[in-house]
């Protein structure tokens, strides 16, 4: 039961959208109305607003960061074992896919997955941050920046040491990131995919 009360706060913590909260504070329109229609930071960008982006970036990667965190100071006071932190993480990042608060239909994840690493282990997330930014600068594709740290997290996750149940929680995430951007693989594919900055709005 206490297991179970904390994976709900936790994907609670995950529903909250920072990329609707930072519009509404900041009088823009709703994300899901304009670009991609994603409630995410990359789309915040295409408004043309750099510091709603910035903000809802943040937020949406220290949500997933405080699930962990929070998981893993409150497990060893309630007799929870090691799967406890791993699995507030991935309910975290599937309360942001998946909201509560925005009728089950959010964003595809990627500042939370990487708030999540960030609290599984500091040098796993910054490594993490280090392949996105590596991608995303010198290609200029948000996606495949993405898709290339969703399928470098596995395989750096055990370099660095996690164990068996961060390694699965974190393999889950990057296959739902990968599903997240099918239709961005496709456009990627064709050549049809925007870059990093673009107002280009996308079906």
């Amino acid at each position: 039961m206490q297991l179970a009360l904390l994976l709900v706060a936790a994907y609670l913590i995950g529903s909250v959208s920072f990329a609707v909260v930072v519009s509404r504070l900041f009088g823009m329109a709703d994300p899901r109305s304009y670009g991609s229609g994603n409630p995410g930071a990359t789309n915040v960008l295409r408004s043309g607003n750099k510091l709603a982006a910035i903000l809802t970036l943040l937020g949406d990667a220290f949500k997933g960061w405080l699930a962990v965190v929070l998981a893993q100071s409150i497990a060893p006071s309630l007799g929870l074992d090691a799967m406890t932190a791993p699995a507030a993480g991935l309910a975290a990042f599937l309360g942001h896919l998946f909201p509560v608060f925005l009728a089950f239909r959010g964003g595809k994840g990627v500042a939370t997955a990487a708030g999540v690493l960030l609290g599984a282990s500091g040098w796993l997330g910054l490594s993490i941050l280090g392949v996105w930014l590596g991608v995303a600068f010198t290609l200029r594709y948000s996606s495949l920046a993405a898709l290339c740290a969703a399928l470098a997290s596995p395989g750096l996750a055990f370099l660095f040491g996690l164990g068996a149940n961060w390694i699965l929680s974190i393999s889950v995430m990057s296959g739902l990131l990968l599903w997240r951007h099918k239709d961005n693989i496709k456009r990627l594919l064709a050549g049809e995919e925007s870059r990093i900055g673009s107002k280009k709005k996308q079906a």
